[in-house]
């Protein structure tokens, strides 16, 4: 099925770990990583040993969670529904760079008492190798929560997850890559449910185009578009169109970003920092 040098082994690995566990709580977004942890783990565990738990949150969009709830209904497993409450925490809301060590703080919480009250007392999450080499706080909060990691035990990385996930029939195995909507906001600039909310209707809007990965950075009254190169030509085309439904959502200027666009670039100041 495999035809990858040690991807194999590394998948095998991987089914090892979890069959060790007995029983899961998986923290569910119903991106890639996570879709294949839980398919994993029902296959491994069978369904009566695995929840899957899911935060409702105004930074991730409505569609998200619709269907991260289809796709845990699609794989047979039992979905968990909790409200976050990330937007209660200032620290959170106050957008230091450390932001995701404090959203991870409050999720791995919520989902402890969870997986608690249900009899699970292991909790596991969908972090690849490849997110060791981004600037990830909430890694932190992962460790301190003693959450595992079996993706990036096994050393797995986003590629081995597509590759995998595409052998074993999985719909997510192209599905682009998501981050919550707090990650369009520049750090220092506080938090708010309309920013959140400006955001994902812009997005949502550009993808109608047929754009498919797209993100829509916050700057004040400024949107800055990032989208890959591929669909630089199908925003010029329309971009009349976006300015003015972007206007309609709370932006004044709007902005192509000529680099496109690329995981992380809110990082940037950081790293320059």
């Amino acid at each position: 099925m495999l035809s990858e040098d040690g991807l194999n082994g590394r998948y095998e690995n991987l089914k090892e770990t979890v069959r060790a566990l007995g029983k899961a709580a998986v923290s569910f977004s119903g991106g890639v990583d996570s879709t294949f942890l839980l398919k994993v783990c029902l296959d491994s565990l069978g369904a009566g040993n695995v929840i899957a738990v899911t935060a409702v949150s105004p930074t991730y969009p409505e569609t998200e969670r619709n269907e991260a709830g289809e796709l845990a209904r699609q794989l047979g497993g039992r979905l968990v529904i909790l409200d976050a409450t990330e937007m209660n925490n200032p620290d959170f809301v106050a957008n230091k760079p450390d932001r995701c060590y404090h959203c991870k703080t409050e999720l791995f919480k919520a989902i402890r008492e969870v997986a608690r009250k249900l009899g699970f007392s292991h909790i596991i999450e969908g972090s690849n190798i490849d997110d060791l080499s981004d600037y990830r706080p909430g890694r932190r909060a992962c460790v301190e929560a003693g959450i595992m990691s079996p993706l990036m035990e096994a050393g797995l990385s986003k590629g081995d997850i597509r590759a995998i996930s595409k052998d074993l029939g999985l719909a997510t195995h192209n599905k682009p890559a998501q981050a919550c909507l707090a990650s369009r906001i520049p750090y220092g600039t506080a938090i708010t449910i309309e920013r959140l909310k400006r955001i994902e209707l812009s997005e949502a809007f550009i993808k109608t185009l047929g754009v498919s990965q797209v993100r829509v950075r916050h700057h004040g009254n400024t949107a800055r578009i990032e989208v890959e190169e591929r669909d630089l030509p199908a925003v010029l085309e329309s971009r009349d169109e976006i300015a003015e439904k972007l206007s309609i959502f709370g932006f004044t200027y709007v902005s192509l970003d000529l680099k496109g666009y690329r995981t992380g670039s809110m990082n940037d100041q950081i790293i320059k920092e």
